[in-house]
């Protein structure tokens, strides 16, 4: 098996401040895996045997809830760990892991997560950071959930997907991966109706061009005024 380069890790947030020789300590014992689009990198309930950084691609996070309901709870991207269940002290993974786009990972046995944390310091602290930003988003969105109408929900979802994979266009800032308005719906605990409803209402105003599995948002300020309730809806 070839050697990994530590050029592959170097800079990532999981890995910053670890010397050259630890990165290469740490990819000793890491394999590189291609995920094909719409395959699970791994599955809600199994047991966790491995834990992984997402190089390129685009991986969106499912968790299926006891009565069958489907809930999108974050996108990951490049540089990104996941299956992280040791960090939360689980030996089976809380949601699924599915690629949007073809991937491509590092993998790491689950078993070596509590051993990298301890030998290296700097390791264990950037996850638990990890762990730690996951969850507060989880909180915004419990917040918003409760308490936000599905105006506002949907629009500070599109503008987190913006801030995490807005890529500039001459139309505005388009969200970089195939994401449809069934994804939105799931993420954002409404219909497809809903969504479809304001994705073309939005679009008369001009804040947002949608089409297939593709979202646009052209005045990301007027979205953000809408999501925080500054502005009156017609």
């Amino acid at each position: 098996m070839n050697k990994l380069d530590r050029s592959l890790i170097v800079g990532l947030p999981a890995f910053e401040g670890l010397t050259a020789e630890t990165l290469d300590v740490v990819l000793a014992s890491a394999r590189s895996q291609r995920i094909e689009k719409d395959t699970a990198v791994f599955e809600q309930d199994a047991e966790a045997n491995s834990f992984f950084i997402l190089l390129d691609g685009r991986v969106r996070v499912v968790k299926l809830t006891p009565d069958g309901q489907q809930v999108i709870v974050r996108y990951i991207v490049p540089g990104e760990l996941l299956g992280i269940a040791q960090a939360i002290g689980r030996s089976t993974y809380p949601a699924s892991a599915i690629a949007v786009t073809d991937c491509v990972v590092l993998a790491w046995p689950g078993k070596l997560w509590a051993e990298f944390a301890t030998a290296h310091p700097g390791f264990g602290m950037n996850t638990y950071k990890t762990v730690g930003t996951r969850l507060q988003d989880v909180q915004t969105q419990v917040v918003e959930m409760a308490t936000e109408q599905v105006e506002r929900r949907v629009a500070h979802a599109l503008l987190r997907l913006v801030q995490q994979s807005g890529r500039k266009t001459d139309e505005g800032l388009l969200i970089d991966f195939p994401i449809s308005r069934q994804d939105i719906a799931e993420m954002t605990g409404t219909t497809l109706h809903t969504v479809s409803r304001l994705l073309s209402a939005w679009e008369e105003k001009g804040l947002v061009i949608s089409g297939r599995q593709q979202v646009t948002v052209t005045q990301p300020h007027r979205l953000m005024l809408l999501a925080e309730g500054r502005v009156e809806r017609d």
